[in-house]
């Protein structure tokens, strides 16, 4: 395939996207509405991209995207292939990718996750749902985005299933993270929070990229995580997860207690919170304080 996408979305996640793409000598064309790519409008987008053409979508799940992809579909040829790489709910990725199939055109639902710093440097998962023909066809565009190995996850719909539930599993394992360093914090001892992560990142049972994440955070923002929000944001995924969970009959309480938290948070912030937010802030790009200026 040749080396040449169109890609819509220069957001934390989009822009070192398309940095890594051309930095693997790919030739990548972009829009976004707010910050200046070297296409000013979808139609010069689509007009300077050769068919069969490859058009990545990188930008905030819901009506967005069905706005774009109206304005976006009739300019389009048949065999031209639609990426979303948003956190987009699986039942609507399988029916735009009906849609689109009916227009001649190729719809992939892609879940990406590793977040901006991972994204840059070329180590972060890559789940795809779609038909597996198109999928091995653009296995190139994904062999140029990450040095990890991209999976195929089946029909339309469930790459984004598939990263659905990988945040929903997020959500239950960062607030382990954070219960368990507000306890040490409260303990009769005076533990220093980063070395006790970095005594945890050695080769320990829960030795992971989030545990070393989170000692970066207390190395960034202080142990006393002044400046951090205790309140704690969340998106669709985690109530993507239980209202799925709850149609297929799977108990999901940890998943739950950790998005009823992050809901509580807004009304009663605590130090729980704090590093939540720091590890959202860490590894996601995300703001310690939804109010402080950066």
């Amino acid at each position: 395939m040749k080396k040449e996408i169109g890609f819509i979305g220069l957001g934390k996640m989009g822009k070192p996207m398309v940095w890594r793409l051309r930095r693997k000598r790919w030739n990548v064309f972009t829009f976004d509405t707010k910050v200046r790519g070297n296409a000013g409008s979808l139609p010069e987008l689509v007009k300077k991209t050769v068919p069969p053409r490859i058009i990545w979508l990188m930008i905030p799940a819901g009506k967005l995207v069905d706005q774009v992809l109206r304005s976006l579909t009739p300019l389009l040829n048949k065999g031209d292939v639609v990426i979303d790489g948003g956190n987009s709910f699986f039942k609507d990725s399988a029916k735009r990718a009906a849609v689109l199939k009916r227009k001649g055109i190729f719809y992939l639902d892609v879940g990406i996750s590793g977040g901006p710093i991972s994204i840059k440097q070329g180590r972060f998962a890559v789940m795809v749902g779609g038909e597996k023909r198109i999928y091995e066809k653009t296995r190139p565009l994904f062999r140029a985005l990450s040095d990890t190995r991209s999976g195929y996850m089946g029909k339309s719909g469930a790459g984004h299933f598939a990263k659905m539930v990988h945040n929903g599993i997020e959500y239950g394992m960062l607030q382990s993270l954070a219960e368990g360093f507000a306890l040490l914090k409260k303990a009769p001892f005076r533990f220093s929070l980063k070395d006790v992560a970095k005594a945890y990142n050695q080769n320990s049972i829960i030795t992971s990229r989030l545990t070393n994440w989170l000692q970066e955070g207390f190395e960034r923002y202080g142990e006393d995580l002044a400046r951090v929000s205790g309140t704690v944001a969340h998106t669709g995924e985690g109530e993507w997860t239980l209202k799925t969970a709850r149609e297929l009959g799977i108990a999901t309480p940890v998943i739950k207690e950790a998005l009823d938290f992050r809901i509580k948070s807004k009304k009663s912030p605590s130090f729980t919170g704090k590093i939540l937010s720091t590890l959202r802030a860490v590894f996601g790009g995300h703001s310690v304080n939804p109010n402080e200026k950066r």
